[in-house]
């Protein structure tokens, strides 16, 4: 089942009740040179066990646009939509059980290179970041019918990273910056009004890769490689950090962090908050912290890889 590092960390999606999944791949090496990289257009349809007897396998493939990245599925189980960063594009899929086709296609444009599209919690919406032209689209979704809102926001410099808490308040961006060495940014935007808006950005350091909301809405857990994957005699050659923020009011405060790891990608909480599993791309490994609620701790437990981890998601 092919998929890849390159783009943001949220190429798997799972579909509620745990028996499918969907997994993209952007890239791949290209048929004619192994030695070079190519966009890739491919979706993995995973058939899952729910309790976990069974070993996952790939029952269908379908292919999208030119690299099908970020993924997500509605909580119906019905509709998944799909980034296609190459092309430009979103992809509709239907899904009806374990049978997913391609059913149809929005066009951004060649220069928006969409990174992530994720749905509010009614199915009714999506937004998508454009971090190749630095706006992030709003979707009105009505079954496998998707129209692109005139309305478009400007959270920061190519904004790349994208969730949508639990509750359906709140939107979280990573804004990646040009990674020439400055201080980048994540933004919160509120999703109660008819129109949403941004309206908080705040500076975390250099290329905020992922970012996802706890399970309670409340926190926002976001992995900054600040450097850690720039050549070690680089000016701005550092060690990775995981921060946590809480929303309040409207606003991002800094809560929490655990410096360490190199090229950190996705990230996510257990069920009940209490830890986090972080990917360090690098060293090919997956950490674990705890979270009490106040502070954020490094358990030291490492699971080793043979190649990169990229994204990662519960499954039940």
């Amino acid at each position: 089942m092919p998929t890849s590092l390159i783009g943001p960390p949220s190429s798997i999606a799972i579909a509620p009740g745990g028996r499918v999944a969907l997994v993209s791949a952007a890239t791949r090496r290209d048929p004619a040179d192994a030695g070079k990289i190519v966009p890739f257009d491919l979706v993995s349809v995973l058939e899952l066990d729910p309790v976990g007897n069974t070993a996952p396998r790939v029952i269908a493939n379908v292919q999208t646009g030119a690299g099908a990245s970020g993924i997500s599925i509605n909580r119906a189980g019905t509709v998944a939509l799909v980034a296609n960063r190459v092309e430009g594009s979103v992809s509709v899929l239907s899904i009806e059980g374990e049978k997913v086709r391609a059913a149809g296609k929005v066009m951004l444009g060649d220069k928006a290179a969409p990174a992530h599209v994720a749905f509010t919690p009614d199915g009714k919406r999506a937004l998508v970041t454009r971090d190749g032209d630095s706006r992030i689209s709003l979707l009105h979704v009505d079954g496998i019918s998707v129209k692109v809102d005139a309305r478009e926001l400007y959270a920061g410099l190519r904004p790349y990273g994208l969730d949508v808490s639990a509750d359906g308040a709140w939107a979280a961006v990573t804004n990646l910056g040009a990674g020439t060495g400055d201080a980048d940014t994540i933004s919160l935007i509120d999703l109660r009004a008819p129109s949403p808006r941004v309206v908080d950005t705040v500076t975390v350091g250099q290329t905020p890769e992922a970012v996802f909301f706890s399970p309670d809405s409340r926190t926002i857990g976001v992995t900054v490689i600040d450097g850690s994957n720039k050549p070690r005699t680089s000016a701005f050659y550092g060690t990775a950090r995981y921060r946590l923020f809480s929303v309040d009011g409207g606003r991002l405060v800094p809560t929490a962090e655990v410096a360490g790891g190199q090229w950190l990608q996705g990230h996510a909480f257990t069920s009940d908050g209490g830890a986090v599993l972080v990917q360090d791309a690098a060293n090919r490994q997956i950490r674990l912290y705890r979270w009490s609620g106040t502070s954020l701790a490094d358990t030291g437990e490492r699971l080793q890889f043979d190649a990169a981890p990229a994204a990662i998601k519960f499954w039940h």
